[in-house]
């Protein structure tokens, strides 16, 4: 994407919308700049481009630093002050930027010209994150994501979600509440820099043409001051030859690339994005190797057959003589939260052969399991018996079927011990025979598969683990059944330990 320059007015009589809201600003606006200085808002190159694209529904995935959101929330106050009867929301990723972002937009009222400010644009009253305008009926708000019910029970038609990607708790339910309080016709900018290839701001980029949301991608070369020591072309690598052919950089634009990545390391792509789809990969968070993940992606092929509306997809058919595992990991069934997911594998290659990943309460899931065991050569079935685990089995035993035992009890049991275990073995198996999985839900969720707080490996904020942890523990299992050939109590025949009723 080439760097969009600034142009000047233009002479036209009755010149286009975009300029003159960029034209407005920069007449009404006052901000305290990187200098300290307090100065008119004068658009930048990322703004103008921004402008020029500006849709009803937008999204915006930026570098650091680059006045999008000081952009955004100007334009949204200079349309909360101009147009009777609007409601103009802020949301911020913490208490701190709320408060940031207020002073931000008390500034610009405060050096508005004085027949504007003493005008229509009068405060009734200016509390912290809260702005109201009597004469016009009007009113900007400024809140926190993490406060409860933000924007709910409002008509917004200005709605401004400012660093979606670290917004605190479930944020994808945060955002369902606000876009339900949007009026018709209203318009909404969703912003961030990239914070992993998970959660809610990833999902809303991923989603955004199916939404009808306007992309907007500011690498960091569209901020002017991002300049470092000149490097002449002689000395540039062959990416940063790349880079420029496709870009049109100057040198002192590759000397400042030099220097983010001498101190951002291996997060300079993460907050200075260069690509809209590498920026989310470069999170430092992810628990598997991401490389490893991202290459599998993009060598996998169409599953053969997709059944029960594309939960159900299978890879590889049984084939007779084979010896087969069927690993399930149960959930709850509602129509919200985890899924239950189910593992085939070829219990001698390890190969991933089939996979279901869907809502299915205890007693579906059992029938889903066994009508699997009998397709797989009377597979050996594992069910992990924490939680919802229980129920399925016990509708099992109703039915008479046999299951891995562990230690005589029937189930695998997810635990401090063998959780890291099972993980870990996974992690080496993506590194060094990554051909073994073919489920793009699989890998995809290995990416959001994050260290959480104390370091504990778990789904990140708003994304799933149901296909990573049944892998892990089919894994775990048939490693156990290869190693000692002892799948359970109730038999210890292969290649068919057990007869389905």
């Amino acid at each position: 994407m080439q760097a969009i320059e600034p142009e000047g007015p233009s002479t036209d009589k009755d010149p286009p919308p975009t300029e003159s809201r960029i034209q407005q600003a920069e007449r009404l606006l006052k901000i305290r700049t990187k200098s300290g200085k307090l100065d008119p808002l004068i658009a930048n190159t990322a703004q103008w481009h921004y402008e020029l694209q500006r849709g009803e529904k937008n999204i915006v995935l930026k570098a650091r630093q680059m006045g999008m959101s000081t952009w955004i929330a100007a334009q949204f106050f200079l349309k909360t002050i101009q147009t009777p009867g609007t409601m103009t929301v802020l949301v911020a990723h913490t208490r701190e930027a709320t408060e940031q972002m207020f002073r931000i937009v008390q500034r610009m009222w405060e050096n508005l010209p004085d027949d504007l400010r003493e005008g229509k644009a009068k405060r009734s009253r200016a509390n912290v994150g809260q702005m109201v305008f009597p004469a016009l009926d009007s009113e900007f708000r400024v809140v926190s994501a993490g406060e409860q019910n933000a924007g709910r029970s409002m008509s917004i038609q200005n709605l401004h979600c400012s660093e979606l990607s670290r917004w605190p708790g479930d944020a994808a339910a945060t955002l369902a509440g606000l876009k339900a309080a949007l009026a018709p016709g209203g318009e909404m900018v969703l912003e961030s820099t990239p914070n992993g290839a998970y959660g809610c701001f990833y999902q809303e980029w991923i989603e955004a043409e199916a939404q009808g949301m306007v992309r907007h991608f500011l690498p960091w070369w569209m901020e002017p001051t991002y300049l470092g020591p000149s490097v002449e072309a002689n000395e540039w690598t062959e990416e940063e030859r790349a880079l420029v052919a496709r870009e049109g950089l100057r040198p002192q634009q590759i000397g400042y690339r030099r220097e983010l990545q001498r101190t951002y390391r291996g997060m300079a792509r993460q907050e200075f994005a260069e690509d809209a789809v590498i920026c989310f990969r470069a999170s430092g968070e992810c628990f598997f190797e991401l490389d490893a993940v991202e290459a599998r992606l993009t060598e996998l092929t169409p599953p053969l057959s997709s059944r029960r509306g594309g939960s159900l997809l299978t890879w590889m058919p049984a084939v007779q003589g084979r010896r087969y595992l069927v690993a399930a990991d149960p959930a709850g069934g509602g129509n919200e939260g985890d899924f239950a997911a189910v593992q085939v594998l070829d219990v001698d290659l390890g190969i991933q052969c089939a996979e279901l990943r869907q809502r299915l309460n205890p007693r579906e899931l059992a029938e889903v399991v066994i009508d699997l065991a009998r397709e797989y050569n009377q597979a050996l079935i594992v069910v992990e018996r924490n939680n919802h685990g229980a129920g399925v089995l016990a509708y099992l035993e109703k039915r008479g079927v046999a299951v891995y035992e562990e230690e005589g009890q029937a189930g695998w049991l997810t635990q401090s011990v063998t959780r890291p275990r099972m993980l870990a073995k996974l992690s080496v198996l993506l590194n060094e025979q990554p051909w073994l999985f073919k489920s793009e839900r699989l890998l995809t969720e290995c990416r959001s598969f994050v260290r959480g707080l104390g370091g504990r490996p778990e789904a990140a904020a708003g994304a799933h683990d149901d296909c990573v942890m049944s892998m892990a523990m089919a894994l775990a299992v048939r490693e156990e059944v290869v190693s000692s050939q002892r799948v359970s109590n109730h038999a210890r025949t292969a290649p068919h330990p057990f007869v389905i009723p």
